[in-house]
Parts: structure tokens; sequence; C-alpha cells
């Protein structure tokens, strides 16, 4: 890779790519990953991408999938960018100069499988590869009814993640990452992707190390009935049958989106918090009991970090028994189980729950709080509700907690490190979680 004062390039599989430099590191933004997903490749796996010739500016992100609104912008804060089902891109920053081959860390954003971007700012990985001397990756895939429909096939937006994971494995290298030390994180449907890959066969053996952030386990994959029945509703509302199934290769992204809305107005009494396209058990890319099914296993032994947030569902329930339920048993409740069986399979995983928050925030610890100290780029979300009355020193403070955990797993295979030094692993008789606030804890009990 140069790295004169000219714009970064580097030479991958596909060809060439100039990029820019972004806060103290080298960027490259909307590389494609996979042949565009568009025409008679909708609704169908991942291809490996095009060449192009010359030189492809990697300078800006490229479009976000197509979507609709954020459930959770009243929490967040707002951000668009540029829509497209011509989406299948990921974005890389690697630290300067080059040097020997770095450990990679992959962020796989969340939204429900219904919205988010790795292209957003909220998860600009300058800060995280400058700190940790890492590689970090970001990447997009399809979302809603484009990517979780039930048509030939299901868990398109998973297999996109894959062919993701597989771009990384053959160039990541051009950018001074170590293809064998691939740490894997996500943050909600991203962390609930990790688990499913980690659950079937097509995923394995693509990634090193994993970190799961808030992951809504109690939202069980959906059979491949439930799956169909979703999808001809889908379809029903577009006036389509069943044996019509491939005209919605030709249908306005505009008109899936509205159908998309109306199927999920149509089950919310039902689905609660559950998108009505999400993950489905088909046994190769998914297993009917991820939990179980990689618990089982020891997660193959791989090192993970498991957490939640304190008040996850503050950022659906503010406040009430309702949301401390929600929290329970959708994100706390299956993850303590998952931690119970990787330890009784001999490969503890440490345990976190994230419990700062401003003070009096009517949102809490809640869903999502934690996004801004892992990629540490908190200025990102300054305009964020669930971070309004933090004073700038607290925001330092915690990211210098929360980033090198993070990376010290990325690098070591163990998120011990100088400002937490003592977080045993989760084991039997003696279930350790650490209490991350401005001063971390560890609390030890029985379960």
């Amino acid at each position: 890779m140069d790295t004169t004062s000219e714009p970064p390039r580097v030479r991958v599989v596909e060809g060439v790519l100039r990029g820019c430099r972004q806060a103290g590191a080298a960027a490259f933004f909307g590389v494609p990953f996979a042949a565009p997903p568009v025409g008679p490749a909708r609704f169908r796996p991942p291809e490996p991408p095009l060449p192009w010739p010359g030189v492809r500016d990697a300078a800006r992100p490229g479009p976000a999938a197509s979507q609709g609104p954020s459930r959770l912008a009243h929490v967040l804060g707002d951000r668009t960018l540029e829509q497209s089902e011509d989406c299948l891109t990921l974005n890389v920053w690697t630290p300067e100069p080059d040097g020997p081959p770095r450990p990679v860390l992959v962020f796989l954003h969340g939204g429900g499988f219904t919205t988010g971007s790795g292209g957003l700012e909220w998860y600009r990985g300058a800060e995280l590869a400058r700190r940790g001397d890492i590689v970090v990756v970001t990447t997009n895939y399809r979302l809603g009814a484009l990517g979780f429909s039930y048509l030939d096939e299901g868990n398109l937006g998973v297999r996109d993640q894959i062919q993701a994971l597989r771009w990384v494995r053959d160039n990541i290298a051009a950018f001074h990452g170590d293809p064998g030390a691939v740490t894997v994180a996500g943050q909600s449907g991203g962390a609930l992707s990790i688990l499913a890959m980690l659950s079937g066969t097509t995923g394995r053996g693509l990634f090193h190390r994993a970190i799961l952030q808030s992951t809504p386990a109690g939202m069980r994959p959906q059979t491949t009935e439930v799956a169909e029945t979703r999808t001809a509703e889908l379809l029903s509302v577009l006036g389509l049958r069943r044996d019509e199934a491939g005209k919605l290769r030709a249908v306005p992204v505009e008109d899936l989106l509205d159908a998309q809305r109306e199927v999920t107005r149509r089950n919310a009494p039902l689905l609660g918090p559950e998108p009505p396209f999400q993950l489905v058990a088909d046994t190769s890319t998914v297993a009917a009991d991820p939990v179980e099914e990689v618990g089982g296993r020891g997660a193959d032994g791989i090192p993970v970090i498991i957490g939640t947030t304190r008040d996850e569902a503050g950022a659906f329930h503010p406040g009430g028994d309702r949301g401390a339920a929600v929290t329970e048993s959708l994100f706390r409740a299956p993850m303590i189980r998952f931690a119970e069986l990787l330890a009784e399979h001999g490969n503890p995983a440490w345990v976190y729950q994230f419990d700062w928050s401003p003070a009096g925030s009517p949102f809490g610890a809640c869903h999502c709080i934690e996004l801004p100290f892992v990629l540490g780029n908190p200025r990102a979300w300054a305009d964020a509700p669930m971070l309004a009355g933090a004073g700038p020193s607290t925001l330092v403070a915690v990211t210098d907690l929360v980033q090198p955990t993070w990376i010290a797993l990325a690098r070591h295979g163990n998120p011990c490190h100088e400002a937490i030094p003592d977080w045993p692993a989760y084991r039997p008789g003696e279930a350790a979680v650490l209490h991350l606030s401005t001063t971390p804890t560890v609390q030890k009990g029985q379960r």
C-alpha cells in the first residue's frame, strides 16, 4: 500500500482502489464485496464482485441498503444516506505506517434486519483502527424483505455477511490485515447474525473471535413455514399469487418497501419487537436454536465476549415493568444461558453488562448506548438523545475503558487490559459479570 502524502492505494483481487485519509488512518469506502443484487439477481444469494478497469475511487461510502426510517431515531438521532439495491459494499480503515500483518475487526451493524448501514458516520472505524493498531471493516447487507423474505432461499442478508467475510479472507492482506486473526463484532441484529453464522455450516471458519453486543437471542429464527407465510403476505399486498413470486424481481423498490411496512403493521400485535422478515432456520446457514446449537459446541473453541446493556428495552419501552421484562426475556436471559452452555462445554466466555447512562436520562443504559464508545467516536453521536447531558470528559473516560477491551480480544484473544486487568471468564458456580461504567466492577454470583 502506498503511504506517501498522495491518497492511499491498494490492489485487491478485483482491481486498484484509491482511498483517502481519515483521523490518522488510511480509509477505503464503498468497496464492492459482491456483484450488485439487482434485476435477475434480486432475491438470490450474493455472487463474487466484478472486476473493474483502472483505479476505483474509494473516498466515500457506498449507498445504504434500501430501507425505511429507523424506529430508534428518537433515541439515536437521525441519519440518512443515499440508498440503493446496489448496496453490497464495505469500508476498511488501516493504520499507518505500513507494518506487519495486523489483527482485523469486522463490525456488523444492527437495526433489526430492517435499517442501518456500515457506511454511517456512527460506525467510522478510524479511531478504533489507530488506537488498537488493527484493521477495521464495516459492511452493508440486504435488509427487510429484500434480505430476509423467503422465496427459493432465505437468509440472504446473512449470506451477504458471509460473502463479505470471504472477501476479507481473500483481500485483507492488501491492507496489512491478518486473514488468520479476524474478530467479528456485532450489535443487536449484527450480533444475532454472528450467532447465526456460528450455528450453521455456511459461515464457519471465516472468523476466529467474536463479540456479541445486545444480542436479541430471545427472538428465535422463523421456521420455513412461518417465513413462507410472511412472504405470501408480502405477495398478497402487492396483488401477486405465490406462483407469481418471480414477478417480485420487477416490482419497484418503493412498492416493495411499502408492502413490507403493511406486512409489519398487520403482524405488529403478534410480533411485538420482532420484524416480520428475519432469520430463517434452514439448517445450513442458520440453526433452529442458535443458542443451544452454538453453546452446545462450545462455539468451536473461539474466544467470545457476550454483553447486554442494563436497560436494553429503554429504547423501546422507557421505564416500567414492561421494559424490564423485555430486557430480561429478549436479551439478558438468553445470553446468560449461552454463557452457561459455553462454560459447560469448555469454552467460557467473558460476560459484561453496560451500566453507564447520563444522569436523569429517560432511556437509561438502553439498547445501542455502548456503540459510541466501541468505535471511539462519541462526536458522531453528539445529537443522540440517549447521550444528552453527558459531559465530554465522561464520554472520553468511558471510551478509554470500552475500546481497549474490544481491542484486547482482537489482538490477544483475551479482553483484559491495564484498566480492566481482572475480568474472569464466566464459569458454572462463579457467574462473573463485568459491569461497565465509569468505574468498572466485576460481580460474581450463582445464577
